[in-house]
């Protein structure tokens, strides 16, 4: 059974070693890796060594020129992948220099034993292959004991298996000198035998590496893209914390003015509840000041404080309507602090500057599945003829109301938020429509 290299045991491993050099091959196709170039070259190597052995005759004499040709550069791509495989170059630079003159010198020797051929005949190959042999067996042991300077399970699976063929390999070349031509053949063994269970051997370990390394990149590319969504949403978080201490300053200004304008004017009584509704705001404002988001009911709250302190300081005030879709849960959304206050701002003191009498403010709040959508519509005097610079020149809408969009998008990384301001003037009818639609959910 194991005299015959046309035998079933036989047959799988080189069966084996052609499915494992198309695979890797395809591997090196997809993703440049090299070290898959020189496995898969390796493994080929080995599998036109082996099919010698099954070869018809009439083809046996390419093997004459090749035989040896094969093995050199078979392990000249070894040596080429073990360097690649284990990063010699980074842990051991300078015995790395000492591989790369190994490789070149394989490659060398592929191309003299085929002159060797020309000019001397095969059995000069042989003689020349046993005075050579011995020499880069020992260089590949120092080679081992070098390569455990590199930490590693996978450093010992590759000295595992190269140890194992190498042992077995030349078991194969010289066992047969040393023990007699014919003592493996008596046993029932063919000498080839020892380099085919080597090989079987060393690349199942060395599959056993690629598969350690590519779970290894893997796990390295899972930890780079949470550590990169990570540093997103704290450079998101840092953005939307800017905006919104540059955004508190400017509501607060306004309201202090107010303030200052009710003590000019002598209204002590109207001063005095303005300061305490105003002072209630600013408690819920600094308890916020922490949090990058809050739950929509508090905003709503907040808002209300607002619009009161507002119809306050409004010459004839403004009514204010508040309608919610029962079916939404508002402790459950989030939205950043102050997020409808700038555009209720806005139809206040640009939608109601000009007009004296039935001013009002709508807000809606519906639930869209998925997604809410708030409605801020005032009957002021309208943005027709502003509609064209909000649509085209970001840049220009005030600040606040940029500074609001910025961070709905930012919160939920600009996905399905849409913030539309709209002028609803009609022939007897003015006013203004802001729309604001986002996810329920962050």
């Amino acid at each position: 059974m194991l005299l015959d290299l046309s035998a079933e045991f036989y047959s799988w491993v080189r069966g084996a070693l052609g499915i494992l050099f198309v695979y890797h091959l395809i591997i090196f196709i997809q993703n440049r890796n090299r070290v898959y170039l020189f496995y898969s070259l390796y493994l080929l190597s080995f599998l036109i060594y082996f099919c010698k052995d099954v070869t018809a005759p009439e083809y046996q004499v390419i093997y004459i020129y090749l035989n040896f040709t094969i093995q050199f550069l078979g392990y000249a791509a070894y040596v080429s992948f073990g360097r690649v495989l284990l990063e010699t170059k980074r842990y051991i630079p300078d015995w790395d220099i000492l591989l790369r003159g190994e490789t070149l010198i394989l490659l060398g020797f592929s191309v003299v034993f085929i002159l060797v051929q020309i000019v001397f005949g095969y059995r000069y190959q042989e003689k020349l292959l046993l005075m050579i042999a011995p020499i880069f067996t020992i260089f590949s042991l120092l080679t081992y004991i070098v390569l455990t300077k590199i930490k590693g399970k996978h450093v010992t699976y590759f000295i595992i298996g190269s140890l194992s063929y190498i042992s077995l390999a030349n078991l194969s070349l010289l066992g047969p000198y040393s023990l007699g031509e014919d003592y493996f053949i008596d046993k029932g063994i063919n000498p080839m035998f020892f380099t085919y269970f080597g090989a079987m051997i060393e690349t199942s370990m060395f599959a056993m590496i690629l598969g350690y390394k590519i779970h290894k990149v893997e796990q390295e590319k899972r930890a780079s893209e949470q550590q990169l969504q990570l540093k997103t949403k704290e450079m998101a978080d840092l953005k939307m914390t800017v905006l919104q201490t540059q955004m508190d300053p400017h509501f607060l200004y306004n309201s202090l003015n107010s303030i200052n304008n009710f003590v000019l004017q002598n209204d002590r009584e109207k001063a005095s509840d303005y300061i305490t509704k105003f002072a209630r705001l600013i408690r819920e404002i600094l308890k916020n000041s922490a949090n990058l988001t809050i739950p929509l009911e508090d905003e709503l709250s907040i808002l209300s404080l607002y619009t009161k302190l507002e119809q306050m300081r409004m010459p004839g005030g403004f009514d204010y309507v508040v309608t919610i879709d029962e079916t939404l849960d508002l402790t459950d959304i989030q939205v950043p602090p102050l997020l409808m206050q700038p555009f209720v701002e806005n139809a206040i003191w640009h939608g109601f500057s000009d007009k004296r009498e039935d001013k009002r403010i709508t807000l809606n709040i519906y639930d869209e599945d998925d997604k809410i959508r708030c409605e801020i519509i005032d009957n002021g005097v309208g943005i027709r003829s502003k509609v064209h610079t909000v649509k085209n020149n970001e840049n220009r809408k005030p600040f606040g109301l940029k500074a609001s969009e910025d961070r709905i998008k930012l919160l939920h990384e600009n996905k399905n938020v849409y913030v539309i301001i709209e002028d609803i003037s009609e022939a007897y009818t003015t006013g203004t429509k802001v729309t604001i639609k986002f996810p329920k959910k962050i």
